[in-house]
């Protein structure tokens, strides 16, 4: 049974299928996590990022490859660990690298993305790097900010705009 089907059928309460997704996924997912935790929070970790998996199964798109779903959930989980234990930890370094080369590509595209949007410390790269880069809610970029959360989403949604168009080559502005 391949991934998606798995997925599925777990989403239908399958726990056979459950354990067939740990069995396939657990053991590189924790590798990852250990890069940048201790090994008991990746215990917890794993624990947490499977049982949203059996939660969350139902909502699963379709789209996309079912281990990268899994992996953003234990991207979550492992910002969520680091925030209530106090422990600042860069999603950046949680990064799923498949392809080197392509990830280079990436950050250099990025890099000039985010340049277009303004000098390092605006105001608006900070609330890139908060909520992107960090996986922050907006309730807590908005208190860091100062500002509301209607304005951190207004500001969300022009910023994407300009990363969109920078990153595509268009001319947007704000």
């Amino acid at each position: 049974m391949d991934d998606t089907a798995l997925i599925q059928a777990v989403a239908d309460g399958d726990h056979t299928a459950l354990r067939e997704l740990f069995e396939r996924h657990a053991s590189w997912l924790a590798v990852r996590l250990r890069r940048n935790m201790p090994p008991d929070a990746v215990e917890d970790v794993m624990q947490e990022t499977f049982i949203a998996v059996w939660k969350s199964a139902g909502r699963y798109s379709g789209e996309g490859v079912v281990g990268a779903w899994i992996w953003g959930i234990a991207r979550r989980q492992a910002a969520m660990w680091a925030r209530s234990n106090n422990r600042p930890m860069p999603l950046l370094e949680l990064a799923a690298s498949v392809d080197i080369e392509s990830e280079a590509v990436r950050a250099v595209d990025l890099a000039t993305a985010l340049a277009a949007i303004g000098p390092a410390g605006d105001e608006q790269r900070e609330l890139i790097r908060m909520v992107y880069m960090e996986d922050r809610p907006l309730n807590e970029v908005a208190d860091h900010l100062g500002i509301p959360a209607g304005t951190v989403k207004s500001r969300l949604f022009k910023t994407r705009r300009l990363l969109k168009s920078a990153l595509t080559g268009g001319k947007e502005e704000l």
